[in-house]
Formats: structure tokens, sequence, C-alpha cells
């Protein structure tokens, strides 16, 4: 189970408002998180992959503490079973789609079977500036899921195409999620599509998760995670 109660300061333009989010995720959900720009959707996923450090809280995936503030327990990126799919891609533009899996995968045989999970085989040699937006997208996200991440991390991945690509790489996405079971969460603006893509939802404004009945859920592993990072 992945649990998260993260507290932080943030600052939206000239306003100032807290991120105070918890919940708890079975391992192999898919969660959706919607909110407007600005109302701390990205920082949460950078929370989650360490990069970006929590004021106070715990972040929880099994029986791993990532981060916990009392006393401060804080693990490294590299360190987290985290994959990462940005907006952008951020491909190495100087190598081939193969030599962009590879360097997660440092394996010949795990490169080839993500290549044909995300059906890139007969686009191994292109690089990234030869590829369709949405070519690009399967490449970062086969990527992503090259060290066998326990969770995947989703930042607004398709907003950049057009509808109806939109449309048929999400089916990718519930594919390759359901294929491969790992957890993932995504970050999108648009309802209808994590209404679509998404086992669970969570709504996000100005830092706070909007909706009743999810404190009871978190309770138990707040108290813990709060004794194991007591005793670490």
């Amino acid at each position: 189970m992945l649990y998260f109660d993260i507290k932080k300061r943030l600052r939206a333009g000239a306003k100032v408002f807290r991120l105070d989010a918890a919940f708890c995720l079975e391992e192999g959900s898919f969660l959706g998180i919607r909110g407007a720009s600005g109302s701390g959707k990205t920082t949460l996923l950078r929370c989650l992959a360490g990069l970006c450090r929590p004021d106070s809280g715990g972040i929880r995936l099994g029986e791993e503490l990532w981060y916990g503030s009392r006393p401060p327990v804080f693990l490294p990126p590299q360190r987290r079973s985290v994959g990462l799919v940005f907006q952008d891609y951020a491909l190495f533009p100087n190598m081939t789609v193969y030599g962009n899996v590879f360097y997660a995968t440092g394996d010949r045989k795990r490169t080839l079977e993500l290549l044909e999970l995300a059906r890139l085989t007969e686009l191994e040699r292109h690089f990234p500036h030869e590829l369709s937006g949405g070519q690009r997208q399967r490449t970062a996200l086969a990527r992503a899921l090259g060290r066998r991440p326990r969770l995947l991390l989703l930042d607004e991945p398709l907003s950049a195409l057009d509808e109806s690509l939109r449309y048929s790489l999400g089916d990718e996405l519930i594919r390759i999620q359901r294929e491969t079971g790992v957890t993932a969460i995504l970050v999108s603006h648009s309802r209808e599509e994590i209404s679509r893509l998404c086992t669970e939802v969570l709504e996000l404004a100005e830092g706070r998760i909007l909706g009743a009945g999810a404190e009871d859920r978190f309770e138990e592993l707040r108290a813990g995670s709060a004794a194991e990072a007591g005793s670490a």
C-alpha cells in the first residue's frame, strides 16, 4: 500500500497556501489527481518522487519509509522505486529509442521486452526528433518502467497531444499499467481523461483534497508511519 501525508507551504503567484494532502492507495491501483493550475498537483508528485521535500508528514510504500518528519527521514530519488513521465517526456535527443530505454534498464533482454510492450520494436533505431508525439510518449513510458518501479508517476503526459491521439494513448496507458501491475498516479486537468483511465480519483483545491470520508482510511497508517519514523 502507498500511504502519503504531505504538508508543504506553496506559493501560486501572489497567493500563499499550504499543501495538506493525505491518502492511502492499494498497490496496483491507478489513481488520478485533478485540480486547477496552482492547486498543488505537481508538487505532490514531486514530493512522492523525492524531487521536493515536504515540510512535514510521511510517505511510505509497503514497508519502506521514504519520508518522515520526526526524526527526519528522507530517501533520495535514486533509492525510491519510482518511474517518472513528464509532459515534455525528457528523452535524450542523442539516443535512439533503444538507447533511451536501455539507459534505464542496463539490460538488453529487459529493453527488448519493454519495446515490445510499448509497441516500439520497429522504431528502436529512431531518434526522438524522428518520432511522433505519441511515439515519444510511449518511449518515455517504456524508459520509466525500465527499472521495474513499484510506483509510476505521470505528470500531464497526454496534454500536448491532439484529442484523438490522447484517447488512443490513454488506452495504451491503461493496457500497460494493467499488464505490468505497477501502481500509477496520473495528474491531469481533464476530468474526462481521469474518469476514463483511473480506478480512483482525488481532486485538489488550494492544496487540499476535496471530498469527505478519506480521513478514516489513513488515520491508522498516519500513526504507524509516525511510530516507524520515531524508531528510525
